[in-house]
């Protein structure tokens, strides 16, 4: 697992060696997504859920990953510019990272009736179904949820009646 000290050395090293000075790092509260490059704030930012779950090899190809869209410039995308830079820069990964989700942080756990785990960060504000049994909206899929306590634990039950479409 990567330090967070670490990280923030790492990161400001690739910053004072490709950007100018006024770009910046630092650490986000992000859940699902592992960095970000802020283009109008000049600012490279990770997750701290992340980067603590993630070995030290991972965490730095994040790092270059969001370096790479510093560089490429924001209209790049994950485009054919961005791969050239990111190529260049030593980046190996794909354009999104297959790390884990900091899924023991969300605050909700749903499950459909064929038993597929889901989860939320943010109180489900209407009726959502499993998108692994179905393409589509479909009722006999419907996700139950369930609230988590402060210590992680499933405690309340989020009733039909308090989600839009339930």
């Amino acid at each position: 697992m990567a330090e967070l000290d670490r990280v923030r050395r790492w990161a400001d090293a690739l910053i004072a060696l490709h950007l100018d000075a006024t770009w910046t790092f630092g650490f986000d509260h992000a859940r699902t997504r592992a960095g970000l490059c802020d283009y109008r704030a000049k600012r490279i930012t990770v997750s701290r859920h992340l980067a603590a779950r993630y070995e030290d090899d991972e965490i730095h190809q994040v790092l270059l990953h969001e370096v790479a869209h510093a560089l490429a410039g924001p209209g790049a995308g994950h485009g054919p510019r961005w791969k050239k830079v990111a190529a260049e820069l030593g980046y190996e990964g794909k354009r999104l990272h297959g790390g884990a989700i900091a899924d023991d942080l969300a605050t909700w756990i749903g499950t459909c009736p064929n038993g597929h785990t889901h989860y939320r960060y943010r109180k489900p504000a209407r009726a959502l179904s499993c998108a692994k049994c179905s393409r589509t909206f479909d009722t006999r899929f419907q996700i139950a949820w369930l609230h988590r306590d402060d210590a992680g634990n499933p405690q309340t039950e989020l009733h039909e009646s308090e989600l839009q479409g339930g």
